[in-house]
């Protein structure tokens, strides 16, 4: 079957009702492949998607079913085999398929990165990775740091490209914070069929935004698949990388859960090791007198029964927004102790289960895959991210930065207060006064604001002014006794590599480098640390543009380049020269701080203690994809091992 997928058995009214479940732009395309005719993909009108969850962008109801009754014969031609092949359209017929699924014009420009993306040939990261592997890595050994998303991402491509390589995980599994985090309700907020790897795609995600044990799960498939794991020395803690000038070298250090030492030698470090992985604990006086259990979200004790207890959840973040509803009902009263309200993003399919005819589309329907996660990518790539920027000249109150931006403000305020209708109190603590975007959003159906007004649950908004042994005093001078205390206060995001000791060229350690500033050249390379690779650096995070695999790929693409370079030059090290780092550093402060989440009035986890955004990208996503393509040779320093 073209395409990769699973051959077609079923009858034609099976087939028929899968096909009412499909995004239809996405099954026109998948047509064009399907029978080469192009004009399976002529509308006279624009599609227009009002949100994500409309799955057929405007598409009039007489069209739909004639888009559907043209599928039809067209997999029932395929399954009796009266069809011809599946295959790849013509240049000028894709620019065609590619407008029309993203109801617009793509400018040129993005033409050869959507191409790539849509993996309708050999993908640029593959050709790469082929080539090195036909090179032979000359010894060349590679140290990857994390066995979780980014650092499988990493071995799975120096497996491909043939480099010898061994990952060090301090944990005793695959998955990072898809095995740290285990709270109820952990779940992605990406789609899932986008929130995958590209070489990896899953048609058989159960929800839209799977669950933990699902993201767990699907990780530890790939690292099995892609014959990682056996590089994997688990239980295995870096302790400090030094680079060895002489040699052009760093020596690892790692320690075993035993307590015993080793140091490894390799030409190349490449840090997996996230930015989300330090529980950040609140300095609130009196925090250590808490007499009850007390735990991070991402360090859950599932030996706590909250049955019939008072619990206390301090922070109304990502993770809260998800475990609070979970908890709600079993605990005897719930405490939220709010100190600013997260914008909520209508998702009405949030813990939705795909249905198996969904399922079925995925893996029969030859390219339908495909586009569909085209489709996800480019509504992420461009779609949100006017709406969160500062427009010049613009007068506001300081709730809003932009015109598209104060749309915003008010369609999800709108939003907001129709679920709050009978307690304005309520309404006016749920609706934030920061602009939208400045900081994290959170995909949203309902259930948040319904949780909170039940009888059981009270939002305390007054600041807390210290712990004791039997609960919280807050500003107002009440005191909340409680049993449970369960802290939802996020990470210490910024601490890139922390705790690992990195010393560099001339005995620099990183720390003492960044003093608490991250920076790197395309969040991947710093100066006077050579052949040391950063993924998922810093400002590589995302708000509203895409899923951090995305990027994580991208990242894992110019490390491979960088690779090549080194070994087709004969050099040892590449060191990327100060003035490129800065000038680029330059570049990405000044567009951070025209996002909402740069602006002086907003403070969040996006900002270090200085005050800088080191965490997010503010471009589109085919600009951190043309920068990643290859390693420009003038950007770095080369040296070779003396002697």
């Amino acid at each position: 079957m073209g395409g990769g997928m699973e051959p077609i058995t079923e009858d034609d009214a099976f087939i028929a009702s899968a096909l009412e479940r499909a995004h239809l732009p996405s099954l026109m395309a998948a047509l064009v492949h399907i029978t080469g005719d192009a004009s399976h993909v002529n509308l006279d009108y624009p599609l227009v998607y009002e949100q994500l969850s409309d799955m057929q962008g405007g598409i009039r109801e007489a069209d739909r079913q004639r888009i559907r009754e043209r599928a039809l014969e067209a997999l029932r031609r395929l399954r009796d085999g009266e069809a011809r092949d599946p295959s790849v359209p013509p240049a000028d017929v894709l620019r065609r398929m590619i407008d029309v699924v993203t109801g617009g014009k793509v400018p040129e420009r993005y033409a050869p990165f959507l191409m790539d993306e849509l993996v309708l040939g050999e993908r640029t990261t593959d050709a790469l990775a082929s080539q090195l592997a036909q090179r032979g890595s000359d010894g060349f050994r590679v140290a990857i740091i994390g066995a979780g998303m980014s650092g499988i991402l990493a071995a799975y491509r120096m497996e491909q490209a043939g480099i010898d390589y061994v990952v060090l995980e301090k944990n005793d599994e695959v998955g990072g914070t898809w095995l740290e985090n285990t709270y109820p309700g952990c779940r992605v907020d990406s789609s899932n069929h986008f929130y995958c790897y590209s070489f990896a795609p899953n048609h058989e995600w159960p929800q839209f935004f799977s669950t933990q044990p699902e993201l767990l799960e699907y990780f530890r498939r790939c690292a099995d698949r892609f014959g990682v794991r056996e590089h994997i020395r688990f239980g295995t803690e870096v302790v400090e990388a030094r680079y060895d000038e002489a040699t052009c070298r760093w020596i690892v250090r790692v320690r075993a859960r035993d307590g015993g030492e080793e140091a490894l030698t390799v030409n190349a470090v490449i840090s997996a090791v996230g930015q989300l992985n330090r529980p950040r604990l609140p300095d609130i006086p009196g925090r250590e007198r808490f007499a009850g259990p007390a735990f991070h979200s991402a360090r859950w004790r599932h030996d706590v029964d909250l049955r019939g207890k008072r619990v206390a959840v301090i922070g109304t973040g990502a993770s809260a927004f998800q475990f609070v509803p979970e908890i709600a009902g079993a605990a005897e009263s719930l405490h939220v102790f709010q100190r600013t309200p997260p914008w909520l993003m209508p998702t009405p399919h949030y813990h939705h289960d795909v249905p198996d005819a969904l399922k079925w589309v995925f893996s029969h329907v030859p390219y339908y895959d495909r586009w569909y996660r085209f489709f996800l990518l480019w509504m992420s790539t461009e779609g949100a991210l006017p709406a969160v920027t500062a427009d010049e000249g613009f007068e506001g109150d300081g709730r809003s930065i932009g015109a598209a931006n104060e749309l915003a403000r008010k369609a999800m305020t709108a939003y907001i207060r129709s679920q709050i209708r009978d307690d304005p109190a309520l309404q006016s603590a749920a609706v934030p006064a920061y602009p939208p975007g400045g900081k994290r959003m959170l995909r949203d159906n309902g259930l948040w604001l319904s949780t909170l007004q039940r009888d059981d649950v009270h939002l305390v908004t007054e600041g807390i002014e210290s712990i004791d042994e039997r609960g919280l005093r807050t500003s107002d001078g009440h005191h909340h006794e409680v049993d449970v205390l369960i802290y939802g206060t996020g990470f210490h995001a910024s601490r890139f590599l922390d705790p690992i000791r990195i010393v560099g060229r001339g005995g620099v350690a990183l720390a003492d480098h960044w003093q608490g500033d991250a920076r790197a050249y395309l969040g991947v390379t710093v100066p006077r640390f050579p052949n040391l690779f950063c993924i998922y650096g810093p400002n590589t995070n995302i708000v509203v543009n895409g899923s951090i695999i995305f990027f994580s790929e991208c990242a894992v693409h110019y490390v491979l380049g960088c690779i090549a370079e080194l070994l087709e030059r004969g050099h040892g090290a590449l060191e990327v020269h100060q003035d490129v780092h800065d000038d680029y550093n330059a570049m990405i402060d000044g567009a951070n701080r025209q996002r909402a989440w740069g602006v002086p009035q907003v403070d969040s986890w996006y900002k270090n203690a200085r005050g800088r955004v080191s965490q997010n990208w503010p471009y589109p996503l085919v600009e951190y994809w043309e920068r990643t393509r290859a390693p420009a040779r003038d950007d770095f320093r080369w040296t070779s091992p003396r002697g």
